[in-house]
């Protein structure tokens, strides 16, 4: 059955009363959850060490479910109204007291590996801050927002692979944050039609495009002169964090690449439009993800046969 929030909204949401569940129902609404919202995940998955798929699924559903209160629940005073109730929820997880079957599942991932709440309630922040604000200033404001839409997944994951340093949340902190500019430049006409648009307003002065002229759809030389710089110190952010690749367990390494690489893709999809994100979406091809994937196994693979040789020595 397709994932759907309204419908879990009515078997599991704010004021509906339903029996205790367990561990393994919840592990299942996970994984379930996981398998049928994001073809991505199940790719992903197919990568991670078998012990970590599981808590990998609770901490995606919890992602999962927090967006959808912000994006799929209709107006915004009611997507606010459900991200502090789902807020609560996790802060009474924390408590021990996990009722939500996410909850109850995370639960048991947040013990295991020690996970603190302030990752997730950032991205609740986050959220929050995507229902009141529709533009930003300043590059410096939009990095801010970062902070808490993007950089919190990448910690939650170096909590998962055990490998959570102050260097190596850096790294993930430019990697995460490019992901983050990379689809705000790819969805520039996506949000237009939501009444967003990320392109910081002194970016927007400076390379002397109004804001008039996005509403427009209207691609100038200054436009694409803006979308150039946008993409290239976006660019330079995924080449700052490319060093995490060979700092977290071999194997996650490829996971990690494929974020990095994906990223690029869309960057170069974007410059290969000559930076027209007016006219139409640009997208990596699935054809060219899976290349992109089977490069990343290759790599990997050809620095595990060196390692070997060099160990037996």
């Amino acid at each position: 059955m397709t994932w759907n929030i309204q419908r879990e909204l009515l078997r599991f949401g704010p004021g509906v009363t339903y029996p205790p569940v367990s561990l393994a129902e919840a592990r299942r609404y996970c994984r379930q959850l996981a398998r049928t919202h994001y073809e991505n995940f199940t790719v992903v998955s197919m990568l991670l060490p078998a012990e970590l798929v599981r808590h990998f699924q609770h901490v995606y559903a919890w992602c999962r479910f927090a967006d959808d209160l912000a994006d799929e629940t209709g107006k915004a005073q009611r997507a606010l109204t459900l991200l502090r109730w789902w807020r609560d929820e996790t802060l009474q997880m924390y408590r021990g007291h996990a009722r939500h079957p996410i909850l109850v599942a995370l639960y048991e991932t947040v013990m295991r590996f020690q996970i603190p709440s302030k990752p997730f309630l950032d991205l609740i922040f986050a959220f929050e801050q995507d229902q009141l604000v529709k533009r930003y200033a300043t590059f410096n404001q939009l990095l801010d927002y970062c902070k808490n839409s993007a950089n919190p997944v990448g910690r939650l994951v170096l909590y998962l692979c055990q490998a959570h340093t102050p260097e190596n949340a850096q790294l993930a902190d430019h990697i995460c944050t490019a992901l983050q500019l990379a689809n705000f430049w790819q969805d520039v006409l996506p949000d237009l039609r939501k009444g967003r648009i990320y392109l910081p307003e002194e970016d927007r002065r400076a390379f002397g495009v109004t804001e008039a002229d996005i509403q427009s759809r209207l691609f100038t030389p200054a436009f694409a002169r803006l979308m150039q710089f946008e993409v290239n110190r976006t660019r330079a952010m995924f080449q700052a964090g490319a060093p995490l690749i060979e700092r977290v367990p071999p194997p996650l390494r490829v996971d990690i690449e494929l974020f990095v690489q994906g990223g690029l893709a869309i960057l170069n999809r974007i410059e290969s439009a000559h930076y027209n994100v007016l006219a139409k979406r640009p997208t990596v091809s699935k054809l060219y993800k899976g290349w992109l994937f089977l490069r990343a196994l290759l790599r990997h693979w050809q620095v595990e046969v060196l390692e070997r040789e060099r160990r037996d020595a």
